[in-house]
């Protein structure tokens, strides 16, 4: 039997993309050419001009606004989702935050505003997603988020964002459980380091994708196109029966202490 991997007919959301760097730009640009439509988000009118054109350049039929920090900015995106398309397949939360001095900081000297405000927006931000898309996905769909190695080992310079990842983690397994009555799959797909904006904040960045090129297995690191390769497998067809899974795109450097 001959199988190929399609995403016609499927429509869904991108959130996260920064530039065409992002995690999320690799997971749009896969899903595009495997035929899904797809909007996409810009964070805020300074981001849009580096998001727009790869909107266009991926067809996207909506770009729209969302901080997930502002009240009411995902809900509006959609509620716009909603009037254009009626229903949703798939919602893709690649979003991650930390104020620089809390994630350059120790753990044990972090603030209750900073770390509550970074488990909001890199956390908590996927449970409203998901509060968001189960009303528009009638005949299932699939979430998928971003999570890091460090949520279940310590990483150097982690810091804060280990505890968080760990959090979204869990809640990805627990909305895989209460949603699964409505056929909704929920994910959190593991890359290893890569070059991207989000990273670049975490000290000594460079030593970290050195030491995972040098302990993977596959002596290579991934790359956003793999993620989204991924991404693109688990909103397909092919996937309908996994859900509450955490998959590693790291060429197996969590294999290695």
């Amino acid at each position: 039997m001959s199988l190929s991997m399609s995403l016609e007919g499927k429509r869904g959301l991108i959130l996260g993309i920064a530039n065409r760097h992002s995690i999320a730009y690799g997971c749009a640009k896969v899903m595009a050419e495997l035929g899904a439509t797809l909007c996409i988000t810009y964070l805020n009118e300074k981001a849009k001009p580096f998001v727009e054109p790869l909107a266009e350049e991926l067809g996207a039929e909506l770009l729209l606004p969302c901080d997930v920090s502002v009240e009411g900015e995902l809900e509006s995106v959609f509620h716009e989702m909603e009037k254009r398309w009626g229903t949703v397949d798939f919602a893709v939360h690649s979003i991650a935050w930390s104020p620089l001095d809390e994630l350059h900081g120790r753990l044990v000297d972090s603030s209750a505003e900073g770390f509550c405000k970074a488990m909001d927006i890199s956390c908590h931000s996927f449970v409203r997603m998901a509060h968001q898309a189960q009303r528009l996905m009638p005949d299932g769909g699939t979430l998928l988020t971003m999570s890091y190695e460090g949520a279940e080992k310590v990483v150097d310079h982690y810091n804060l964002m280990g505890p968080i990842k760990a959090a979204l983690d869990s809640c990805a397994r627990y909305l895989a459980s209460e949603l699964g009555e409505q056929q909704i799959r929920v994910h959190s797909i593991s890359p290893g380091p890569m070059p991207t904006r989000a990273a670049s904040g975490i000290d000594h960045f460079d030593e970290l994708m050195e030491d995972a090129t040098s302990k993977s297995p596959l002596r290579r690191l991934g790359t956003p196109e793999e993620v989204g390769t991924l991404a693109a497998f688990l909103v397909s067809d092919m996937a309908r029966t996994q859900t509450g899974n955490r998959i590693f795109v790291d060429a197996g450097r969590h294999l290695i202490g």
